[in-house]
């Protein structure tokens, strides 16, 4: 099975923004038990934003 990306539906100016976010949604899905994302990192756009994704 292939897997895909789920995109966070806001970018962000600086990757420490973006990061700030990450770690939220980890922390989230420890404290209120959902299902980890396997994989989350930060990317880059084409307009030199940042923005979040993971897959389930």
């Amino acid at each position: 099975m292939e897997m895909k990306w789920v995109y966070w539906g806001k970018l962000y100016n600086t990757k420490f923004q973006a990061s700030c976010i990450l770690k939220r949604i980890e922390h989230d899905a420890w404290v209120y038990g959902y299902q980890d994302p396997s994989e989350i990192e930060i990317f880059r756009s084409r307009t030199g934003r940042y923005g979040i994704r993971f897959t389930n």
